[in-house]
C-alpha cells in the first residue's frame, strides 16, 4: 500500500509530534450511499497506519447538519418540499420519530461504519454553532468579507454576485442570504437586512448565522487543527472548494491547512456517472453492510490509491471475495489484510465464494447441511463457525443482488415427458458411473465422467443443459463436476433414474 505510506509519510513530515485529526464529513440530506463509505474507510485506513507507526492519531466526522435541504431525494415524501431550504437538523425525520431529518439518515451510517470497524469521533455542526464554537471564525470572516471575496474569485475563477455574503442567517429554521450591515463583537450579535429592508439584529454565538459552506470548512480546519482530509474529486479539483479552503485558512486565519487526499467516485459498473442518493441512484449503504462482509467493503475500498476511480458490480462480487480470502491466505500479515480486518470478526472463509453459494442453495439453504456438504467437498479443513458468518452474507447476496441465472433450488420432481430418449439415456448411463465412483470423489472426478460419456446425439453444451434441466429446473447452473460431488449420492443417482 505504497499510497497510504506516501500519505502518513507526509503527515510525519508536516506534523512530526502531538496527536494527529484527520477529518471526513459529508451532509446528511438522504440516504449515505456506497460511495460515501470510501472517505470514511480510507480516514480509518490513515489513522490505522499512523498509530502503528507510534503515532497518536484520532478521527473525526463532521455532520453537515445545519446544511440547507436543497432537494427531494428519491426515497423521501415529495410533501418534504415545504421544507427545502430549512436546516437539516431542524425538519422533522421522514418516519415521523422524534428524530430530526439529518439524524435520521445519520442513525443509519453511523451503524454501517461500526459494522466496518471504523472508530470516528461524530461531530454535529449545529451543536458547534449553537455552542458559541464558530464565534471566532464568524468574527474574523465578517471583518476580512472584502478579502475573502476577493480570495473566492481569485481562486476558483469566478465572480461573485452582489449579494453574495461570508454566512446565511437562519430565520424561522430557514438559511437565508441577507445583507449584512453591522456587528457587536461585545454583545456577539450583528444587524442585517431582511426581505423587507429592515434591520433585525441576531446573536451568531448561539447559531443564529451560518458562515458560508466555502469558508465554514477551512474555519473548522482552523478551529478544530485538522491536519489531514480526504476530498472528492468534485472538491479537490483546480480551483474548487479544497482550493479556496486552503487559501482562505493561510490568509484569513493564519494556519497552514490540512493535508488534503482527493479520491475518486465510485461507480456502478457501467455507469458513468457518481453515485447519488437524491437520485436514488445509489447502493445505500445500509444495504452494502448487509450483503457484503465488512473486511470485503474495507479491502474494495482501498486496494487501489484514492485517485483511482471505483467501479462495482453487486451482482459479481465472487472475484472480490475469493481475492481477499487469497490474500488473506497467502500473506496474513500484509498491511492491506491487517487494515481490512481493522479487529473485526472475520467473516470471509477459505471455501470459493461461488461454491458456498452453490453448496447452501444445494442444501435448501440450510445452514448445517450446507457445512457437511462443503466438508465432505472440501481438500482443506473447514472453519465452521466462520462460514457460518459468510452465509449469513450469501444469504443476503441472493435475496438483494444475486442475479437470477444464479439463483436455483432442487427441483422436488422431474418427468421424464419433459426429456427426449437421447437425454434419457446419458442420464441413465450418468447414474451407473456415479454408483460406481469412489467415495473420495471430487468435482474434477464428475466432471470427466461427464464428458467420457459419448452420445452421438449429444454435444458436450447439451448434456450440461440436459443434467442442469434434472437437477434444478433450468439449463445452466454452477459448475457440473463440483455440484455433482456435492449433492447427496444416493438421491442424485436415485435423480438421474428419475427415481426421485
Amino acid at each position: 500500500m505504497k499510497w497510504l505510506a506516501k500519505i502518513v509519510d507526509e503527515v510525519g513530515t508536516r506534523q512530526p509530534k502531538g496527536e494527529v485529526l484527520i477529518e471526513s464529513g459529508a451532509s446528511p440530506s438522504g440516504a449515505y450511499h456506497f460511495g460515501h463509505l470510501r472517505e470514511i474507510i480510507t480516514c480509518d485506513a490513515i489513522r490505522l497506519e499512523l498509530i502503528r507507526r507510534g503515532r497518536q492519531a484520532k478521527h473525526i466526522h463532521y455532520v453537515d447538519d445545519l446544511d440547507a435541504l436543497r432537494k427531494i431525494p428519491a426515497n423521501v415524501p415529495a410533501e418534504f418540499e415545504k421544507y427545502l431550504g430549512q436546516a437539516l437538523c431542524d425538519i422533522p425525520a421522514p418516519d415521523g420519530s422524534k428524530s430530526s431529518y439529518g439524524e435520521f439518515f445519520l442513525a443509519d451510517f453511523l451503524k454501517s461504519a461500526k459494522v466496518l470497524g471504523v472508530e470516528m469521533e461524530v461531530i454535529r455542526s449545529h451543536e458547534k454553532y449553537r455552542a458559541g464554537f464558530f464565534t471566532a471564525a464568524i468574527e474574523k470572516s465578517l471583518a476580512d468579507e472584502a478579502k475573502i471575496r476577493q480570495i473566492l474569485e481569485t481562486v476558483s475563477g469566478h465572480k461573485l454576485d452582489d449579494h453574495w455574503s461570508p454566512l446565511q442567517v437562519i430565520e424561522e429554521t430557514y438559511l437565508k442570504n441577507r445583507k449584512f450591515l453591522a456587528i457587536d463583537e461585545k454583545a456577539k450579535t450583528l444587524d442585517y437586512e431582511d426581505a423587507q429592508g429592515k434591520t433585525m439584529t441576531i446573536s451568531y454565538a448561539h447559531g443564529q448565522a451560518k458562515l458560508n459552506w466555502r469558508i465554514d470548512w477551512p474555519a473548522r480546519w482552523w478551529l478544530l487543527k485538522i491536519a489531514i482530509e480526504p476530498a472528492g474529486r468534485d472538491h479537490a479539483s483546480a480551483g474548487g472548494s479544497f482550493d479556496t479552503g486552503l487559501a482562505i485558512i493561510k490568509e484569513i486565519f493564519g494556519q497552514k491547512g490540512p493535508i488534503p487526499v482527493p479520491y475518486d467516485f465510485v461507480n456502478r459498473a457501467g455507469d458513468t456517472k457518481k453515485m447519488s442518493a437524491s437520485a436514488g441512484t445509489g447502493i445505500s449503504a445500509t444495504e452494502v453492510v448487509k450483503v457484503l462482509p465488512p473486511e470485503v467493503v474495507r479491502y474494495f475500498m482501498l486496494r487501489f490509491p484514492p485517485s483511482k476511480r471505483l467501479y462495482f458490480d453487486e451482482q459479481n462480487i465472487d472475484q472480490l471475495i475469493d481475492e481477499f480470502a487469497g490474500l488473506a491466505a497467502a500473506e496474513p500479515d500484509s498491511p492491506l489484510v491487517q487494515i481490512s480486518l481493522n479487529k473485526l470478526e472475520r467473516v470471509v472463509s477459505n471455501v470459493p465464494f461461488s461454491h458456498l453459494v452453490a453448496a447452501y442453495q444445494s442444501a435448501l439453504k440450510d445452514i448445517d447441511k450446507t457445512i457437511d456438504i462443503i466438508k465432505r467437498a472440501s481438500p482443506q479443513p473447514v472453519d465452521e463457525a466462520v462460514v457460518k458468518k459468510e452465509l449469513k452474507y450469501i444469504d443476503g447476496w441472493l435475496k438483494n443482488w444475486a442475479p437470477e441465472s444464479i439463483k436455483f433450488e432442487l427441483s422436488k420432481a422431474v418427468k421424464k415427458s419433459d426429456f427426449s430418449e437421447p437425454e434419457m439415456q446419458f442420464l441413465s448411463k450418468l447414474a451407473d458411473a456415479v454408483a460406481k465412483a469412489p467415495k473420495s470423489a471430487d468435482g474434477e472426478w464428475f466432471h470427466k465422467a461427464i464428458y467420457q460419456l459419448e452420445f452421438t446425439n449429444l454435444d458436450a453444451k447439451a448434456k450440461f443443459e440436459t443434467l442442469y434441466k434434472a437437477l434444478i429446473g433450468k439449463t445452466s447452473g454452477p459448475r457440473a463436476g463440483w455440484f455433482l460431488s456435492i449433492l447427496p449420492r444416493d438421491w442424485l443417482i436415485k435423480r438421474l433414474r428419475f427415481e426421485a
